[in-house]
């Protein structure tokens, strides 16, 4: 694969509280022919999170038509699992109308840094306003999950909702920094709500210089197989780097970072990272929206698939 950056789809200028910085985690939806609502994630001025998001032109990926003036779900309240943040990872839309949202809720710790679990919301009115389901995660803490059930990616087939998330309970230290450990798992459910305690491991750390994954974004290819992009954490650098797997049934994977091929710039907002990759389709041709820099810190950018 190769690939042409277009640039910076969005960032916040700063004129809502809400949105000082930051679209993390762009995750694409098609609303009609002429719309597609790529959901994010932005920060205030405390650098916590909520989720919001930018209506696009289906015809020009760096046509931004709206943004969103209000976050979509509000930081949960005190001494709940997402009082601290809101990070968007996956939206679905259902045979009835309804969106589902998937999003890790961000929570401090004490004697951790902080921990990671998936809660869902839920839209009635095509993802412009979502309600909690529940003030409790949905992915709650289990003793083989313990500490990150997070980054949540879902797909409803064939009446059941699969589910690919990073999950882990240890922590390693990083030039004096602790950091995460966790590796993406897979599980599936009836209702979209209720799931197994423990996932089945699909991506594991394979590498010394890996210590986690960020956000797995899994969708079916045009001859029925499978393709994931996700993002590595690696220890050297410090920062993530984007890989890309496939899979014939989305439960068996194989790893092919190195045919992505999309890498960090010389410089500019992408010069230090890149992660939180997502393909999307869009009048004949391949496009991936993805983050730079310090997590996303001054929006989201597009690149387009070269085909010749």
């Amino acid at each position: 694969m190769r690939w042409e950056k277009m640039g910076l789809v969005y960032g916040p200028d700063g004129s809502l509280p809400w949105a000082q910085s930051h679209a993390m985690i762009p995750t694409p939806v098609t609303l009609n022919s002429d719309v597609v609502r790529v959901f994010i994630t932005c920060c205030d001025a405390q650098g916590i999170s909520r989720p919001g998001y930018v209506d696009i032109s289906a015809h020009d990926p760096l046509k931004v038509l709206r943004v969103s003036e209000s976050p979509l779900l509000d930081i949960g309240q005190s001494g709940t699992f997402d009082e601290n943040g809101v990070l968007a990872c996956s939206v679905i839309k259902l045979d009835d109308g309804r969106m589902f949202m998937y999003y890790a809720g961000f929570e401090l710790g004490t004697k951790i840094r902080y921990r990671l679990l998936t809660g869902l919301a839920v839209s009635t009115n095509n993802g412009e306003t979502f309600e909690r389901y529940s003030t409790t995660p949905i992915l709650e803490r289990t003793p083989d999950e313990l500490f990150f059930r997070g980054g949540p990616c879902c797909l409803f087939e064939g009446g059941r909702f699969r589910l690919w998330y990073v999950a882990g309970s240890t922590w390693t230290n990083i030039d004096g920094k602790p950091m995460p450990v966790y590796e993406v798992r897979y599980a599936e459910s009836t209702d979209g709500i209720h799931w197994p305690s423990k996932g089945c491991t699909q991506i594991e750390i394979s590498d010394s210089d890996e210590h986690g994954f960020g956000r797995p974004y899994v969708s079916k290819k045009l001859d029925g197989s499978y393709q994931m992009h996700y993002s590595v954490r690696r220890r050297s650098l410090a920062a993530y780097r984007l890989g890309y797997a496939t899979s014939p049934d989305g439960k068996s994977w194989q790893r092919q970072d190195e045919q992505l091929n999309l890498d960090v710039s010389p410089s500019g907002f992408d010069s230090d990272a890149i992660m939180y990759a997502v393909p999307f389709e869009m009048g004949g041709e391949t496009y991936l929206f993805y983050n730079g820099n310090n997590f996303g810190s001054q929006g989201f950018a597009v690149a387009r698939l070269e085909t010749a």
